[in-house]
């Protein structure tokens, strides 16, 4: 049952800061649109349920990011989940996923997140998709599905 179903967040490094949004000066940022899939159908009323994984590469060799918001939605565009309650640091080339088991049906075919992340100052824009994984009888096969900047605040890259 899709209301049953617990999305899984991060887990918190230990060493991780705790970034309060009203201490950070962004001069860059976008906004995120990915398309992620958590169930597709196979026939005319028959569809396989996914396990997605939102990935968040920071590809910037020097310098940080700060992720404001990730929220996964359904395919009617309602809010399922805000995955991050607070700000979370992203280190240079450091990564960060987010977990929807395929036991969640509540994302649907037209499931998306929006992702929202920031800099103080110019970096390289980080690398966001979704990667979908599922199995039909001994069969497994995954895809994946980028995601696809939908604004943008000041100047990314140098």
């Amino acid at each position: 049952c899709a209301a049953e179903a617990t999305l899984v967040p991060p887990t918190p490094r230990p060493d991780q800061e705790r970034v309060q949004i009203a201490d950070l000066e962004i001069v860059t940022g976008q906004t995120i649109y990915v398309p992620a899939y958590s169930d597709i159908y196979f026939d005319t009323n028959k569809s396989l349920d996914l396990a997605i994984t939102l990935s968040v590469h920071n590809t910037d060799l020097a310098h940080s990011i700060v992720l404001t918001s990730v929220r996964y939605y359904n395919t009617q565009g309602q809010l399922v989940q805000e995955f991050i309650s607070q700000p979370r640091p992203l280190g240079p080339l450091e990564a960060v996923d987010f977990f929807v088991p395929p036991s969640d049906e509540a994302g649907g075919v037209g499931a998306n997140f929006i992702v929202e992340w920031g800099a103080e100052q110019p970096v390289y824009e980080p690398v966001v998709e979704a990667v979908m994984i599922g199995t039909i009888t001994s069969l497994g096969f995954s895809f994946t599905s980028p995601g696809r900047v939908i604004s943008q605040t000041g100047t990314v890259g140098e």
